[in-house]
């Protein structure tokens, strides 16, 4: 399975706590919990998903400064039922309550993009094709969500601007064709950077083809236009289709051929896994 640096994982976490905690820290449990008190507590799928964001639970309650014992049943990926124990928390109730919210938004959220992402690939999974998520992500969490996508069996697009050339059709106008777009960025980029160009017609596919683009990023094709796309192509670059692909359409989009599908519903679209914090007293 995918992983994530924990440095990056404990920013995240942190900032969150710090943002949730506010200038006066938990009012609420300060107020109503004895500081020596000890509680249990599991944190449970209330719905069937797939699972992410199992180290970032575990941090946000190391963050509470408790020495809170942390027992994952579970690992990002994995399948869950409702029911379904995932972790188990142990020692100081009041940090396990201060910090319950940012473990369960982080575990929810994440989890929910895995299991959207996983509908997506199961669904593809006779094919070649594969599911890319977009930029279309939530500022600030990128990193964090693409990793929810990897859990979930898709694969990530770029991460942002400084990682490859994706040339749209706003560069294409402006550079004067997809032919100067392409020898511009070629002689801009390293080898190792990866050009990708988008087009809208079978015309600028053959011209982006002639050109040696090696990925081609077709966009509102429909289902004929895309076997048509493959077709021409013959096998000379990759093919990715975008462009209003959703859970009723990608297995028809995958069966054309295509190799890539980009979808931002996996990421903006996808709603909450339910995950809930059950408590016993220590």
């Amino acid at each position: 399975m995918p992983s994530l640096p924990h440095i990056l994982i404990e920013e995240g976490v942190r900032a969150a706590l710090k943002e949730d905690l506010g200038r006066a820290g938990d009012l609420t449990t300060d107020a109503t919990i004895g500081p020596d008190l000890s509680a249990k507590v599991s944190l449970v799928s209330r719905e069937a998903g797939r699972l992410c964001g199992v180290d970032f639970a575990r941090s946000s309650f190391a963050l509470a400064g408790a020495g809170l014992a942390f027992e994952a049943f579970k690992k990002d990926g994995d399948v869950l039922a409702p029911g379904d124990e995932i972790a188990r928390v142990t020692g100081n109730a009041r940090a396990i309550l201060s910090s319950e919210r940012v473990a369960l938004n982080y575990l929810c959220h994440l989890s929910g993009i895995a299991t959207t992402t996983a509908k997506f690939a199961d669904l593809i999974a006779h094919t070649k094709a594969r599911i890319c998520c977009t930029r279309k992500t939530t500022p600030g969490l990128r990193a964090f969500e693409k990793y929810a996508v990897r859990c979930g069996g898709g694969a990530n697009h770029r991460f942002g601007l400084d990682d490859a050339v994706l040339i749209k059709d706003n560069h294409i106008a402006v550079c004067g064709s997809i032919t100067n777009a392409i020898e511009a960025a070629r002689n801009y980029v390293g080898h190792l950077v990866v050009i990708e160009i988008e087009v809208d017609t079978l015309i600028q596919l053959e011209e982006a083809l002639a050109a040696g683009a090696s990925t081609v990023l077709v966009d509102n094709f429909g289902i004929n236009g895309l076997k048509e796309a493959v077709a021409l192509n013959a096998g000379r670059a990759r093919i990715e289709a975008s462009g209003g692909i959703n859970i009723d359409t990608i297995k028809d989009v995958a069966e054309t051929g295509v190799d890539y599908i980009s979808s931002s519903k996996i990421t903006i679209s996808a709603p909450t896994l339910d995950i809930g914090l059950d408590v016993t007293l220590g």
